[in-house]
């Protein structure tokens, strides 16, 4: 009964907690953030966006960093990695997308159901699924970023996972079909994710010696030459895109 009773009282916390969140979601500040930014619109940023945020626009440079991966951790703890980073990413959308959403039901902004869509710029007629709280594109990004930086401590490569992650983050804001508050929570819940999955692959690196190559390997630094590998593919993918996008205005 003791048990039973801790677990109706945090019950009722969480959904006090998520009654609260969900009035602050939709306060006028974030509506107000969301129509700035999709208000700044023009042709050739249209199609820039629209790439920027497709999902195959970056698969370089996720094969430049599981290329990178497997050449400073070994193949053994590089796949087993790569596999974990698979698994974060997958955890982290379907949290999104099959947990929260059918709980929380925010809409999009661009839906035709929310009043707000009738000020909201749209591109290419794209509006999304009816229902945007979390964003499955911010929990992604910020899954991969923090496992990343869980595992290797590089300038370099946490510049560059960074500036990837906003330039997500802001597409969906410019394409309207976020809200901000969409995007933090998606981004904790990637965070979050990305934690739980990195410790279990910790502990299994500790077990079990074969995913150990050496002792210079346990702070899991990636080398300056390796870490300008997603760097430079990650530099060229946005200029082919920016070139891509005169071409398509």
């Amino acid at each position: 009964m003791f048990f039973f009773d801790i677990i109706c009282r945090l019950q009722e916390k969480s959904i006090t907690f998520a009654e609260k969140y969900i009035t602050f979601a939709n306060t006028a500040m974030d509506e107000a953030i969301l129509l700035w930014v999709n208000s700044h619109h023009c042709a050739y940023f249209d199609e820039f966006m629209w790439m920027l945020t497709y999902r195959f626009t970056w698969i370089p440079m996720y094969l430049a960093i599981a290329y990178a991966t497997v050449r400073i951790l070994g193949w053994r703890r590089g796949l087993l990695y790569i596999i974990a980073v698979a698994l974060t990413i997958l955890l982290a959308d379907q949290m999104c997308s099959h947990v929260i959403r059918p709980w929380a039901e925010r809409l999009r902004p661009s839906n035709l159901g929310n009043p707000l869509s009738a000020m909201i710029h749209i591109v290419h007629d794209y509006r999304g699924a009816p229902y945007g709280m979390p964003s499955c594109h911010a929990a992604n990004t910020m899954a991969l970023l923090t496992i990343l930086l869980w595992q290797f401590r590089s300038r370099i490569l946490t510049a560059t996972m960074v500036v990837w992650m906003l330039s997500q983050v802001y597409s969906r804001m410019y394409l309207g079909v976020h809200y901000p508050t969409d995007l933090l929570v998606g981004a904790a819940v990637g965070c979050i994710c990305a934690t739980l999955i990195f410790l279990i692959y910790s502990h299994i690196v500790r077990t079990y010696a074969t995913f150990r190559r050496d002792i210079m390997l346990e702070s899991g630094r990636l080398s300056m030459c390796t870490a300008w590998i997603p760097a430079t593919l990650f530099i060229e993918t946005l200029a082919v895109i920016a070139l891509l996008a005169l071409v398509f205005v």
